[in-house]
């Protein structure tokens, strides 16, 4: 599977569309923070039908566990049957706004994928079915300001027994929506390990901090949220720990790629136009040497991530498990990223500079990839330490 299908193409052709006319207006005042993005995405699920295509596959799930199923479920792009739709909708968000599609994804496919294939039937419905269809906005709690790649040891964040319940105290940081959540999956250190636990933002104890002012993503707010003796029932609680924790940050990973994809798409097709029309010395700067190297390096940078995109959508539909792939490929894929998109400036010169044409902005979003989802070093450490395995003393 190395080319997009007709149903899939055509759906890539009106995103783009609707990213050049809807989007593209709002990503300044997005950037600058003087407008949220939520109210957007929530538009964006509604206009191309969301709701009916990923609703229905949730209630699919719904279905399943009321007639007695126990299995976990898969993620939201493979029980709907698109991954590769999917993947193809986040790339082509990415060409224009990077952080619109980490926001988008994140509330849909982390928060609300991690309660529809990991919930009971009633988590799912309360929850996971309003997140899946974006009627309402999530966020991944996770990082916490003394925990980041060491996510778990060093977790501050606890949900002690209260009764049948539980109360949540700590604090996350560098959360995605944070600011305008509805719904938070918050990791929290338990008597038994780690667990995942629903909360709400209207809840009592509940409090977000102010967006941070960041090199890039700028269009993705990013806040503090803070936990002070937040009661929580039992139903609040998801069901798995760690390992379910582990299956999150894979789906997160496996979803860099895409982000990518649409970042070195754009640099590429920008900087090809460009060496083309672009004339120094009489003739077009795409007759020197010096820049068809760099336009060949970004083709084959294009090429190699969209390949990497086209393995994980396999290995979604056919449910293949290859969490060294899911690593090493994200890891990648951000350092291509970064790269291309500092040729790309390169290559447009003083131009490339300027916001007008919005590479250096694809050159500030692309540099959170290497940081997100596990850094560069600990996403191939982690693929390393699981292709190498246990050895002797």
């Amino acid at each position: 599977m190395f080319q997009l299908d007709e149903q899939t193409q055509m759906v890539a052709g009106v995103f783009r569309q609707w990213c050049q006319s809807t989007l593209q207006p709002r990503v300044p005042a997005l950037e600058a923070g003087t407008e949220q993005p939520f109210d957007l995405m929530k538009q964006m699920a509604k206009t191309f039908g969301f709701d009916a295509m990923l609703g229905g596959a949730v209630k699919k799930r719904l279905a399943k566990l009321k007639a007695g199923e126990t299995a976990p479920g898969e993620s939201l792009a493979a029980s709907s049957g698109t991954p590769m739709m999917m993947h193809v909708v986040v790339k082509e968000l990415s060409r224009v706004s990077p952080g619109f599609a980490m926001g988008f994804g994140v509330s849909m496919g982390l928060a609300g994928g991690s309660i529809v294939a990991k919930g009971t039937a009633e988590q799912i419905e309360r929850w996971g079915l309003p997140l899946a269809t974006m009627q309402k906005i999530g966020a991944w709690c996770l990082t916490e300001p003394g925990a980041g790649s060491d996510a778990f040891g060093s977790m501050r964040t606890t949900a002690t027994a209260d009764g049948d319940g539980y109360r949540l105290t700590g604090s996350k940081t560098f959360i995605t929506n944070g600011p305008g959540a509805d719904i938070f999956l918050v990791y929290a250190r338990t008597p038994d390990g780690i667990g995942s636990f629903i909360v709400e933002r209207a809840m009592s104890g509940v409090t977000v901090g102010p967006p941070f002012k960041k090199m890039g993503m700028r269009d993705s707010p990013t806040s503090e949220v803070f936990f002070d003796d937040v009661k929580l029932g039992a139903e609040h609680r998801l069901p798995g720990g760690r390992s379910a924790t582990k299956d999150s940050l894979g789906t997160e990973r496996s979803g860099v790629p895409a982000m990518a994809w649409g970042i070195i798409e754009r640099c590429y097709d920008m900087s090809l136009q460009h060496v083309r029309d672009r004339k120094q010395f009489g003739r077009a700067i795409g007759d020197f040497q010096a820049v068809q190297l760099k336009i060949t390096d970004l083709f084959l940078k294009l090429r190699t991530v969209e390949n990497v995109v086209f393995r994980l959508a396999w290995m979604q539909q056919a449910g293949v498990k290859d969490q060294p792939f899911v690593n090493a490929s994200k890891a990648m894929s951000a350092q291509l990223a970064v790269d291309a998109a500092l040729t790309a400036i390169q290559i447009h010169g003083g131009m490339g500079y300027m916001e007008e044409l919005g590479l250096e902005k694809l050159a500030r979003d692309a540099k959170l990839l290497e940081l997100g989802a596990g850094t560069t070093d600990i996403n191939l450490l982690a693929a390393a330490r699981e292709l190498i395995g246990p050895l002797e003393a």
